[in-house]
């Protein structure tokens, strides 16, 4: 009931003529850089320039902004014998997830912001806390702190909220390796001069046990990001960064594992769950961005004890994308934060024009066999467009050829897939 009642009254949101006409779709903003992080940072963010102001409150302590998101998927698999033999995969149409935020800045000297985000995962048929907590401003050390549930930090593509993403999901590695969430604190910081960003992370799992991203008790992220190309003027940016992640799995138990890029599908990798009292995670980056085109990737690394025999597993995988925006807009680059933001339509559909048409073309790999473990090796080659209608309403459709090594054969699965996205 509740599914339906969310897929009703969004749906209602999408096809309404006037709801997208009064939020606009113009871009927010004609730059291509962005220097300025909030406290919802790695969630959905506000545009540089105001879409519509009924959703906005101006207090006398704090501003208020709700906002929203919402993800409907459908999920249509293709399987040989032997890929059906491996995993047998169920075709499924439903919501992806239904997120609401909240967020504001504090009218302090120092720069406060805070938010607070609660999402519907339809997978799991559960509701979570997102992104909640403060951000404060701290000039003194070139940055600022986080103090609550956040992202991580340890690659760009993780830290993006997926709204904005340009796959339809991240790559089975980082899904593997790297939780989406944590408690704890975050700093981030950007020196100017050197074009250097660094991110420092410590996190536990007190208040968060028992939600599904909780895989470690404690743990430490950092990244290095260094910027050797930045330019406003000619719409270029390129970045190349480091990340490592220390880690203690959560009671000492740990199990890789991760879907094929279908969120509303099963697991395809799955080396098991086993005890381990350490583990470490690195990895590697790099994107170059030039008017309309991007390319870039990373590849990633993950050792972990295994206390059942006294020796060491090490899975490894990563991801590389091409991307074009055929209607020519620049995705913003936000070097504050080192990621990606929402490409905007020049025009949207709303003011007459065709929005923004993306092309996207992703391979992923990631092999979670070694030593014991047999968790498969799988890659998938995925070409995608994108419809933005405006900036806050998205149609994707992805075709995607994947193969699976595992259990001594090699199964092909054909995807297919979609999603209707809307978020204010």
């Amino acid at each position: 009931m509740l599914n339906r009642i969310i897929i009703a009254i969004c749906l209602v949101v999408c096809v309404s003529p006037a709801a997208p006409r009064a939020q606009t779709g113009t871009a927010p903003s004609d730059s291509t850089i962005d220097r300025v992080i909030e406290a919802d940072e790695g969630e959905l963010e506000t545009p540089s320039r105001r879409l519509v102001k009924w959703n906005e409150y101006d207090g006398p302590i704090s501003t208020l902004r709700f906002g929203f998101g919402f993800l409907f998927d459908g999920n249509a698999f293709m399987q040989d014998q032997t890929a059906r033999s491996q995993v047998d995969a169920e075709d499924k149409i439903g919501v992806r997830d239904f997120r609401l935020l909240l967020k504001g800045k504090f009218k302090t000297t120092r720069p406060v912001s805070w938010s607070i985000g609660y999402m519907y995962d339809g997978a799991d048929d559960q509701w979570h806390f997102r992104q909640s907590g403060v951000m404060i401003g701290v000039p003194e050390v070139r940055g600022n702190f986080f103090v609550g549930r956040t992202k991580e930090g340890f690659s760009l593509i993780k830290v993006m909220t997926g709204y904005y993403i340009w796959g339809v999901e991240r790559a089975p590695t980082s899904d593997a390796f790297i939780p989406i969430l944590a408690d704890g604190v975050k700093y981030q910081g950007y020196l100017a001069g050197p074009r250097l960003y660094l991110s420092l992370g410590a996190y536990t799992d007190n208040l968060s046990e028992n939600e599904k991203f909780a895989t470690a008790d404690e743990n430490f992220v950092w990244r290095l990001a260094w910027h050797p190309m930045l330019s406003e003027e000619n719409a270029k940016v390129w970045q190349v960064a480091v990340m490592g992640r220390e880690f203690k799995p959560d009671e000492g138990k740990i199990q890789p594992r991760s879907k094929p890029e279908a969120y509303l599908g099963p697991y395809y990798l799955d080396a098991g769950k086993f005890n381990s009292d350490r583990g470490r995670t690195s990895g590697v980056e790099s994107f170059y961005r030039t008017g309309s085109w991007m390319i870039g990737g990373e590849y990633d690394w993950q050792h972990l004890d295994d206390d059942d025999t006294g020796g060491s597993a090490l899975f490894h995988g990563g991801t590389i994308s091409v991307v074009k925006e055929l209607t020519g807009e620049v995705r913003p680059y936000n070097v504050a934060g080192s990621y990606f933001e929402a490409v905007v339509p020049k025009k949207s559909i709303f003011d007459g024009g065709i929005g923004n048409w993306e092309a996207t073309l992703t391979y992923t790999y990631t092999d979670l066999d070694s030593g014991r473990f047999r968790g498969g090796k799988f890659w998938r080659i995925s070409p995608m467009i994108h419809w933005n209608m405006s900036y806050n309403l998205r149609l994707s459709l992805e075709y995607g050829y994947g193969k699976l090594d595992r259990f001594g054969e090699v199964g092909t699965t054909q995807f297919l897939q979609f999603r209707i996205l809307t978020m204010l």
